[in-house]
């Protein structure tokens, strides 16, 4: 892995390229950052489940469930898709399978 290195003859685009991507990256945290979020993705990586397949697994009320899920909506973590009355999560952004990936190597993995 090669992370930047920040000198002083950056150029201005260089250094906003890297605040915009530090911006991207940030959010991108940020919405993965509250455990509730975080453990509907690790089950989504399983597949697509249903709103109340979530609220069973998570043990949740439907209203915590459904507002974590805006939450990754709108962030384009998570897509929906409905079918009759039932709404489908899935991942909708790789990177997501990758960070839960690199979270559970060093949070989850028995050594």
């Amino acid at each position: 892995m090669t992370l930047p290195v920040l000198t002083d003859g950056m150029s201005e685009a260089e250094m906003d390229r890297m605040m915009r991507n530090a911006c991207e990256a940030s959010n991108f945290l940020k919405a993965i950052s509250h455990e509730g979020r975080l453990m509907i993705l690790c089950h989504l990586a399983t597949g697509e489940k249903t709103v109340t397949e979530l609220e069973e697994l998570l043990s949740a009320r439907q209203a915590a469930v459904s507002q974590q899920l805006s939450r990754l909506r709108t962030e384009g973590l998570v897509a929906p898709r409905r079918d009759g009355k039932a709404i489908y999560y899935r991942l909708a952004d790789r990177r997501a399978v990758q960070i839960l990936d690199v979270v559970y190597t060093l949070f989850c993995k028995e050594s």
